[in-house]
């Protein structure tokens, strides 16, 4: 009996060391790097075809509000833009016009001039001719800042109906994100107002475990360190991932009151956030924790 109490005492110690070089460097909970979408029109929300849990895909529509005053708006710069262009089209005619009659002046101008030098024409039809020269120079310039004036016009229409093409689009609500809906906060039928939340999803193929470090160990962990991750899997061991480094901070605090006991909370720690892939087991919010693979 004296001889088993040594080896029972012994085995202890053995395993209590054992025990404690699996104990892990840092302990704390898994998150994501959400989005929230909120709308960027203001409108009755027409469909929303979303519900929490859902997957959504980038640039895949998943809502639409209500485009009819602004597709009536568009419908009403094409008829002005139809104008604007019955009108260029009118004064270029008036243009075309007034260069035609400057040809055959001029073919009279050269005529007279002709017959000036014989003597068979007088001065004044010279001059004459020549005033109504200039005033068609006049008139074709005139024509020409009236054109002028008029494209100028069609540029501010072409400019709103950008602009309207573009409120049409965000009429449309898309993901910005592959990932998954992890809050809806609004319905079909609603009204949606620009700025304000629709939903929140999250890409949860990685998540990030943020833990806590004691400043003692802070120096042998660098950021892209390969590292073990370890969360309850519901067997008697705990389930093991390769994580990454991701970021570490650069200020030490006092541990989060989420740390259950007085005397942990009050040890200064460096808070770290380590990239997971997910496959499917790890859950925001759930508690992980985390071991420096001594090799790195």
């Amino acid at each position: 009996m004296k001889r088993i109490v040594p080896i029972l005492i012994a085995l202890i110690i053995f395993i209590s060391c054992d025990h404690r070089k699996e104990l892990s460097d840092a302990y704390g909970n898994f998150e994501a790097d959400d989005v929230i979408v909120s709308a960027e029109a203001t409108g009755k929300l027409l469909s929303f075809s979303i519900n929490e849990g859902e997957q959504v895909m980038v640039a895949t529509p998943v809502g639409l509000i209500d485009t009819l005053a602004t597709a009536l708006q568009i419908q009403q710069l094409e008829a002005q833009q139809a104008a604007v262009n019955s009108k260029i089209a009118g004064v270029n005619a008036q243009i075309n016009t007034l260069k035609q009659q400057r040809i055959n002046l001029q073919i009279n101008i050269d005529r007279v001039g002709n017959l000036l030098k014989t003597g068979a024409a007088t001065q004044q039809m010279k001059d004459d001719l020549d005033g109504q020269m200039k005033l068609l120079d006049k008139q074709i310039e005139a024509s020409n800042t009236q054109t002028s004036s008029i494209q100028k016009e069609s540029l501010v229409i072409d400019a709103q109906r950008e602009l309207l093409q573009l409120q049409l689009q965000k009429c449309t609500v898309n993901s910005p994100i592959n990932g998954v809906v992890l809050e809806k906060y609004i319905n079909e039928g609603e009204l949606a107002v620009a700025g304000k939340p629709l939903f929140k999803a999250a890409d949860l193929s990685t998540l990030k475990l943020r833990c806590y470090i004691p400043g003692d160990k802070i120096s042998s962990l660098k950021i892209g360190n390969s590292v073990t991750v370890l969360y309850d899997s519901g067997k008697e061991t705990m389930a093991k991932l390769q994580g990454t480094v991701s970021w570490i901070s650069s200020e030490a605090e006092f541990t989060p009151k989420i740390i259950q006991t007085k005397k942990e909370r009050v040890k200064l720690v460096y808070a770290v956030k380590v990239k997971v892939a997910n496959d499917g087991s790890l859950k925001i919010g759930m508690p992980g924790e985390m071991q420096i693979n001594l090799k790195n």
